[in-house]
This record gives structure tokens, C-alpha cells and sequence, in this order.
């Protein structure tokens, strides 16, 4: 399993706890407050609000403080203004790491961002050290309960690239980023469950982790990071084999 599709499952091992639960909903609602503001308060028009409404949803966040924080993207409530802005870097073994981020200040993030770094083993890189090894690409997940052939044959007609099951036994349709609207649209008027559609960075290739130590030294850059508020999403490039992720729960 890649980097980021680990990283998520362990991430909602550990999102059961009330701490890990609030720092979620902050992220989310930073979310949707960025979108509402870039491209309005209409999930019709907005696909990329649409996609961070279903994710705050799904998580639980309650309604009214989702309708708070478009309110305050499109102007109607007094906001922050955010920025985004990605670092690079890498974790133990050559492990590169592509950061997303929202900040109201980023002469104090990116100081922070290169401690995280340094503090947990890894190293933080110049803009462009990394970023050429992941591809930004759309993930349309599927209810998956619909038959495989099929769906193939109409994620390809919508324009997709390929499917793949998730580790929740989902549809995984992946595409081109600026494809993802149009795919997921596509599915939907075809009578498919599209549960969720949003951007990712899928890594061209992939390090194979081959030692618990190393693991979870990988692991622990990754959490501090995905830990600070600021951080949206982190990927990176790694894989751990299956029986040596057994030894890690």
C-alpha cells in the first residue's frame, strides 16, 4: 500500500480520539472556507466546495459550522484570509514528502514547517526538490458494491484513467486532476454512488520500506507533520509491506 493510502489508514485508526477528532474538524472547516472563498458559496458551481462539504460531513462536523465557514469564505461573516502553500522534504530512507498548507502567516509557518522536519528525523528541501516525483491526480470513490467491468467500462467513457479498490473495499476512480469534476459528474448521472472526489498527489514510484526501525521512522515525520494545524494533507512516497504494517498496530 502507497504512502498516502497507509498514511490515511492509520490516520483514521487515530482519529477515534476527541483530540484527534477536533484537529480534523478545524482542518476541514479551513477547507471549506478556502473554497467558498475562491470559487463561491454554491456547491452546484463550486465542485471543489461540493468535495470538502461531503468530506466535513462524512467526518461529522456539524452543519451550522459548516454554513458558518462558507459564510465566512464568501464574506458574509468576518474571516481569516489563508494562503496555500506546499513544502518539501524528506523523511528517513529517501523518503519524499510533499506538504499542503493553509497559513494566515507564513513567515511563521515555513520556519515551522523546517522544525517539524529537522525535530523528527527528517529533512526539509527546496521548492521543486520533490514535487516532480508525484502526479496530482482525482480520486472519484465509488460504493463498492457496483460490478467491476462496469464500472471500468464508464469511469473510461467519463474519461477516467483506471480503478482500483480502496482499503474500505470502495471504488477508487482515478483520473486526471483538472478531469475530477467532470468524471465524478459523469458517474453520477449514470446512477453510480459517488461518495467522495477530490484531489490527491499520486507518487510515479515507490520506496519499499524493508525494516520496522525505518518504518517507523518514516511514520513519525509523516504524523508530526499531518499533527501541526497548518498541514492539510502530507503525501509521500513510500511503501510498507503488509506483514511488516501488521507489526506496527
Amino acid at each position: 500500500m502507497s504512502g498516502h493510502s497507509k498514511w490515511a489508514t492509520i490516520k483514521h485508526k487515530k482519529g477515534a480520539t476527541d483530540k484527534a477528532r477536533g484537529k480534523q474538524f478545524a482542518k476541514l472547516i479551513k477547507q471549506v472556507e478556502v473554497a467558498a472563498r475562491a470559487g463561491g458559496g454554491d456547491r452546484e458551481s463550486n465542485p471543489t466546495l461540493r468535495t470538502m462539504f461531503q468530506k466535513a460531513r462524512a467526518a461529522s462536523v456539524p452543519l451550522d459550522t459548516i454554513e458558518r465557514a462558507v459564510k465566512r469564505g464568501t464574506g458574509e461573516l468576518e474571516g481569516v484570509e489563508y494562503q496555500e502553500v506546499n513544502y518539501e522534504g524528506y523523511a528517513p530512507g529517501g523518503v519524499a514528502v510533499y506538504v499542503e498548507v493553509l497559513t494566515d502567516n507564513r513567515n511563521r509557518t515555513g520556519p515551522e514547517m523546517r522544525s517539524v522536519f529537522s525535530k523528527n528525523g527528517g529533512s526539509i528541501a527546496e521548492p521543486g526538490a520533490v514535487a516532480w516525483q508525484f502526479e496530482r491526480k482525482g480520486i472519484v470513490t465509488v460504493d463498492g458494491a457496483v460490478d467491476e467491468d462496469e464500472l471500468m467500462e464508464a469511469a473510461l467513457e467519463a474519461g477516467a484513467e483506471d480503478i482500483s479498490r480502496d482499503g474500505e473495499n470502495n471504488w477508487h476512480v482515478v483520473a486526471d486532476g483538472s478531469a475530477t469534476h467532470e468524471v465524478s459528474s459523469a458517474l453520477e448521472a449514470g446512477g453510480y454512488a459517488v461518495m467522495s472526489a477530490e484531489l490527491t498527489m499520486i507518487p510515479s514510484s515507490l520506496i519499499t520500506i524493508d525494516s520496522l526501525e525505518t518504518a517507523k521512522a518514516v511514520l513519525k515525520v509523516i504524523e508530526a507533520l499531518d499533527d501541526h494545524d497548518d498541514v492539510q494533507e502530507v503525501y509521500a512516497n513510500f511503501d510498507i509491506p503488509d506483514a511488516l504494517m501488521a507489526e506496527l498496530d
